[in-house]
């Protein structure tokens, strides 16, 4: 077993899972350079499933939703209990909000990232959110 030297600063490894609308799955991570003792670099491994199988190929969420509903196929719809349960767990939330002495509820626009304070609580940790060069979050 071996140290990297002091001062290499390693590109820190993150995967994006991408959900719609561009499906897919992009790597970062360091790899050891071949034919070197400890010497590493950053690459990129990215699947995009109309890179492989044509756009168009998987359909819209609510397409897909819809289609099962006409198809009486109830697999991708919340049955009763979990909503029951789901309500048990926010409800006490809800009901703390309209306290006296409760936090405010964050609100942000639509479209955006979220509010400004959940990047002040990642900061605190020394991490934040990685853009992709398309602005969202990678």
């Amino acid at each position: 077993m071996f140290d990297f030297p002091e001062g290499k600063s390693l590109t820190p490894n993150g995967i994006s899972i991408r959900i719609q609308p561009d499906e897919g799955i992009h790597l970062k991570f360091e790899a050891k350079i071949p034919g070197t003792v400890q010497d590493t670099r950053p690459v990129e491994m990215e699947f995009k499933y109309s890179d492989y199988f044509g756009k168009g190929t998987l359909p819209d969420a609510y397409e897909r939703l819809i289609l099962d509903a006409i198809h009486g196929d109830a697999a991708l719809f919340t049955r009763n209990d979990e909503i029951e349960t789901a309500w048990k767990l926010v409800d006490p939330l809800l009901k703390a909000w309209e306290g006296a002495d409760s936090s405010p509820m964050l609100t942000y626009p639509r479209g955006s990232w979220g509010p400004a304070e959940a990047d002040h609580l990642l900061e605190q940790d020394g991490r934040a959110w990685e853009h992709d060069g398309d602005g969202t979050h990678g």
